[in-house]
């Protein structure tokens, strides 16, 4: 073990400057997931059409079926990207209350390199393992 993984296991939190930059790139993503959500809600309200919907020829019925399936599968995705944007802003609360980063099962910090590629993050990786290997 690295001399920096020693001192990284005996902290209990990530200081304010670390939480700044995690706050920094949760925004970011924040900002993008928001504007996807948009857009996949747009998908499937049809909120951009131009109401010619009912000139369309009725040979096209494949075609409106694969519409419908499409619309389906955008609320999925329009669903869970609201889901992401809970989580990521339940991330930004964690921040302010200075528990961010801090492993809900274990009580241990999560890695930086996890939390960089989830920012959303309430388990470690040896968390999310036990996890998983006690549901299969």
């Amino acid at each position: 073990m690295k001399k920096k993984d020693i001192k990284d296991e005996k902290r209990t939190r990530y200081s304010d400057e670390e939480l700044l930059e995690f706050k920094t790139l949760i925004e970011g993503k924040l900002e993008k997931a928001s504007n996807d959500l948009e857009l996949l809600t747009e998908a499937y309200t049809n909120a951009n059409e131009h109401g010619t919907n009912d000139t369309s020829p009725t040979f096209k019925v494949l075609e409106e079926g694969y519409q419908v399936l499409s619309k389906e599968e955008n609320s999925r995705l329009a669903a869970r990207q609201s889901k992401f944007i809970q989580n990521l802003e339940n991330a930004l609360v964690r921040i302010e209350n200075k528990t961010y980063g801090i492993c809900r099962a274990t009580g241990k910090l999560i890695s930086k390199e996890r939390l960089r590629s989830v920012p959303h993050a309430t388990l470690s990786i040896e968390a999310k393992n036990k996890q998983y290997n006690l549901g299969s």
